[in-house]
């Protein structure tokens, strides 16, 4: 039987878990969820911190602090993890949304916006795991013709299932890659496995799919694939922008360049970091011009 969970004030409960090696906000945020309150209600923690915690949540917060101290994700354990405004569920089929990947968005907005794009632009999403990059360019830019794909059944339902709440309209591709694609876009992001196999970081991932983080043993084998095929998709002047690891942007740029990219370039992320690279494929032949 198990034993009874000794109902805590709320501040004595995370200070509890905080000696357990959370850190604060993951505790208040998930002693929230504990009460079925909202994230936004970490003043009323504050003020209550002295209310006596029900002993159902007090149950359900020590589990979920004892996982979260083991490593587990706060998304997966909250369910739900917010990217670009947009609220997404997220479990253990698809990775966590990262703040980075926003660089991505933002890129891939601003070149929707160009002279010359159309407003119903078709953009591909390759790799979309929960959907976060689809669903934030579609909520931005409702006009435009988004399609998300995958290889994984499972992490399409999740997808699915953010498009459906958030009463986006997406198409679906499962696929490996470009495998299963027809016709051509103005646009193809992607946020694929970009992690060396081995690499030290990995051991602090062990509870996200590990398909969806590593690629070969320089981690580009993924990115090579998507460049090499990117071009029969891409209308003259499309783009192809693609996020990467810390250290691969210079290397992402000459593989862009040998396949014949043109205006190929790298953006940072908000720590000063060149997350993410690409470049256009021309309307017609002429010399690369190349950016840092």
């Amino acid at each position: 039987m198990t034993p009874p969970v000794v109902p805590h004030m709320l501040g004595q409960a995370l200070a509890v878990a905080q000696a357990r090696g959370l850190a604060r906000l993951d505790a208040q945020l998930l002693l929230l969820h504990a009460l079925g309150r909202p994230d936004s209600d970490r003043g009323w923690l504050l003020a209550h911190d002295g209310d006596k915690l029900p002993e159902e949540a007090a149950r359900l917060f020590r589990q979920l602090s004892l996982r979260r101290a083991a490593g587990e994700p706060l998304a997966y354990l909250v369910g739900r993890k917010e990217f670009f405004g947009l609220q997404l569920q997220v479990d253990a089929r698809v990775l966590v949304p990262r703040s980075d990947t926003e660089t991505l968005v933002d890129w891939g907005l601003e070149t929707l916006a160009a002279p010359g794009m159309p407003a119903g632009a078709r953009v591909l999403d390759l790799g979309t795991g929960s959907g976060a990059i689809a669903l934030a360019l579609k909520a931005t830019r409702p006009a435009l013709d988004v399609t998300a794909l995958d290889a994984s059944t499972a992490a399409l339902a999740v997808a699915r299932g953010n498009a459906d709440r958030l009463d986006l309209a997406l198409q679906f591709i499962e696929s490996s890659w470009l495998d299963n694609v027809s016709g051509h876009f103005h646009l193809i992001v992607s946020n694929p496995p970009y992690v060396a196999e081995g690499d030290a970081h990995l051991a602090a991932l062990t509870d996200e799919p590990q398909s969806a983080l590593t690629a070969g043993p320089d981690g580009l084998d993924d990115i090579r694939t998507i460049i090499a095929k990117a071009p029969a998709h891409l209308h003259a002047g499309g783009w192809l922008q693609l996020e990467h690891g810390y250290d691969q942007a210079a290397a992402v740029r000459e593989l862009l360049v040998q396949r014949g990219f043109d205006q190929v370039q790298s953006r940072t992320d908000l720590a000063g970091v060149e997350r993410c690279s690409g470049g256009c494929w021309p309307t017609e032949s002429g010399p690369q011009q190349t950016a840092g």
